[in-house]
């Protein structure tokens, strides 16, 4: 198989499984559904493994994947210039990796789910297409389409599997997406109208934006107000205060398997989306928003770590300290600080490591949230409550996924030598050649972390006694679940002692995204300069 379809293959298995599933399988075969659908996800994470084989660590850009040519580009929609446009690069590739290795889990966690099985795995495996097609469509068009395709499938994953108020958490997941969707939209048709060639080509509109391409270029004006278009889509999805009120709600009514994938995945879409579209095709609209953007990222980091500090909902609870974690990739990409004399950052090395850790805390966020979800789950499923002041004693009834619990939320704590740890110092440290109290204001949102993760576990699985009904159904985990727990808090353990196991791969695109981004808003400052001067004549 070429590297070619290598990469359509990643994207569609799912679709194919989902085709399969649907007409070959009676919905009473329940147990061999769940085992094929397990098998496809499985297989889709080892085709993604495969895109190692060929990763280039010395190329900065996509990846050579057809022969004298960086990616994937078939004409699809020729009178629009569409494109099926496909490519992986080291800010993708982790993405990619974290996607059907979560799925993969994620579908592995679903034998919990006992109503309508087979339209559950369909929808599932969809949704898997969609995500995926997110991290490697390279058409800003294809990106859109496979932006809404993931829509549908999460509105009734959580709609019809999920909790009491599951219509209410789904309806307002919905309409918070497709707001940020036809924001996005709205900027996608003023690139392309905006472009002489008029193209979706990312990659092209990037250089367009950073005025590598003669006589073509978008106004500053145009840039500052499609990033904000931008990063409002984005930072819905992301979410970051105040585009975030949706994630509680879906988050509690969701049913776990597919909490796992909304923290895990869904989330990194966002941040994947500034990275890969609003950034480098507005870098002067991005640094024009750069300290508000750090506002915002250090204002989520404290806001999710007292809403989480809050909650009795132990479910809620996580999914705030998600807003609190993500507020780190927030401010690790938006600590842009620029002389005012010609425009050239300030301390780039810093904002490169504000990147990175950016990057890294995404990864490590999809490790350690998915398994705090998945914890929360198999106790929920025994005890069918989720109230933290009705819990106590859980180290002596279930010691072993008391164990693992303990460890995966001391990863999301930021503990060193877990997962959570690397990202948040690389920030933190990013961020004090920015501002000195951005950063003493990020590294209390730690202290805070550090304070309602330790109190959650003492109400939880410390105490005298289990406090709350059903302590009959308090029995101990069984080997699936004890595979998935121990599966996550091993590459908890792996990324945070090995980090460069990640790190390597992402560092060469990271460092020319800061090149490009510092290179394109001077441009943008000297060709905005000169059109004054023209003016002023």
């Amino acid at each position: 198989m070429t590297s070619a379809m290598l990469l359509s293959a990643i994207i569609f298995l799912p679709t194919v499984g989902a085709l399969i599933i649907a007409l070959g399988f009676n919905k009473r075969d329940e147990e061999p559904m769940r085992i094929f659908a397990l098998a496809i996800t499985v297989a889709t994470f080892i085709l993604t493994i495969f895109l190692f084989k060929d990763f280039r660590y010395d190329v900065a850009g996509i990846q050579p994947v057809t022969e004298g040519g960086a990616g994937v580009k078939i004409p699809w929609i020729g009178n629009w210039h569409i494109f099926y446009q496909l490519g992986y690069d080291g800010i993708s590739l982790p993405l990619v990796l974290l996607t059907s290795f979560i799925c993969m889990l994620a579908m592995l966690a679903s034998w919990s789910i006992t109503k309508q099985v087979k339209g559950y795995l369909v929808l599932f495996l969809i949704l898997e297409t969609g995500m995926l097609g997110v991290f490697l469509a390279l058409d800003f068009f294809l990106f859109y389409v496979f932006w809404e395709v993931m829509l549908l499938p999460m509105y009734f994953l959580i709609g019809i599997w999920g909790g009491p108020r599951k219509e209410y958490a789904a309806i307002k997941f919905f309409l918070y997406t497709l707001v940020g969707g036809v924001l996005m939209l709205i900027a996608i048709l003023m690139f392309y109208f905006g472009s002489p060639i008029n193209t979706f080509d990312i990659i092209e509109l990037s250089r367009i934006g950073q005025g590598l391409v003669p006589k073509a270029a978008f106004s500053p004006t145009v840039q500052i107000t499609a990033f904000i278009l931008l990063f409002i889509g984005f930072a819905i999805k992301v979410p970051t205060f105040p585009f975030h009120t949706w994630l509680p709600d879906a988050h509690v009514e969701a049913p776990t398997p597919i909490s796992m994938i909304l923290a895990g995945i869904l989330l990194k879409m966002g941040g994947y989306g500034i990275l890969r579209i609003a950034f480098p095709i507005c870098p002067y609209g991005a640094q024009y928003a750069a300290y508000a953007l750090v506002v915002i990222g250090a204002g989520s980091i404290i806001y999710g770590a007292f809403a989480a500090m809050a909650q009795t909902d132990f479910k809620r609870l996580v999914a705030y300290s998600s807003v609190s974690h993500m507020g780190y990739v927030i401010l690790g990409i938006a600590v842009w600080k620029i002389s005012e004399a010609n425009g050239a950052a300030i301390g780039r090395d810093y904002w490169l490591m504000g990147m990175n850790g950016a990057m890294f805390q995404m990864l490590a966020h999809g490790i350690s949230s998915a398994g705090m979800f998945f914890m929360v789950g198999v106790i929920y499923d025994r005890v069918h409550h989720r109230d933290l002041n009705q819990f106590g004693g859980l180290m002596g009834l279930m010691p072993l996924y008391s164990a693992l619990a303990v460890g995966i939320f001391f990863a999301g704590l930021g503990l060193p030598g877990l997962c959570g740890f690397i990202g948040e110092i690389f920030v933190v440290l990013s961020s004090w050649s920015f501002s000195p109290l951005v950063s003493i204001i990020a590294a209390s949102g730690v202290i805070l972390t550090a304070g309602y993760i330790l109190w959650a576990i003492q109400r939880v699985y410390l105490g005298a006694e289990y406090k709350g009904p059903h302590r009959e159904g308090i029995v101990p985990i069984n080997g699936r679940e004890a595979a998935i727990g121990f599966t996550l808090l091993a590459f908890a353990i792996l990324l945070g002692v090995y980090p460069n196991f990640m790190l390597d791969v992402m560092h060469s695109s990271m460092s020319q995204l800061v090149t490009q981004l510092d290179a394109g808003y001077q441009h943008a400052v000297h060709a905005a300069g000169s059109a004054q001067a023209l003016l002023d004549r």
